[in-house]
């Protein structure tokens, strides 16, 4: 694990956080609830293992986005912050956005690409996974 600490929060600064060590992944998602949730035509993650993931001021508050799945939020200003769900046990995804300095982290895979906007797409050559991307 790398002692690299990257920081971040939401817009009004009352939930800020730390990351430590390398993200397992960085990547764009384009599924409909992230598009509903951020509206916005896709939105760029960086997984985490938890253990990874401090919040040193509030808590995200927390938004049950489907049976399986919740997403975090600054409960004041509303920016979106956090991902977590119960088919990615022990994993946090944390909004590349809401990073102090979100050049730190470059997605290197588009995911839920089969539900992309058409007149979004990222000239990049990326590899496009119609869902989730095979995780090793």
């Amino acid at each position: 694990m790398s002692e690299a600490k990257i920081e971040g929060g939401c817009q009004c600064g009352a939930v800020r956080y730390v990351l430590t060590g390398e993200p397992t992944m960085a990547a764009v998602c384009h599924c409909t609830m992230c598009r509903r949730a951020h509206a916005a035509p896709a939105v760029a993650w960086a997984m985490y293992q938890q253990e990874y993931v401090e919040f040193t001021q509030s808590q995200p508050k927390q938004y049950a986005s489907s049976a399986d799945a919740q997403r975090g939020f600054c409960e004041h200003c509303g920016t979106q912050i956090s991902f977590s769900a119960s088919f990615l046990p022990g994993l946090i995804d944390i909004t590349i956005g809401s990073l102090d300095n979100p050049a730190l982290l470059t997605p290197t895979l588009h995911y839920w690409h089969s539900q992309h906007v058409a007149w979004a797409e990222f000239a990049d050559v990326l590899p496009r996974y119609p869902q989730l991307p095979p995780f090793e």
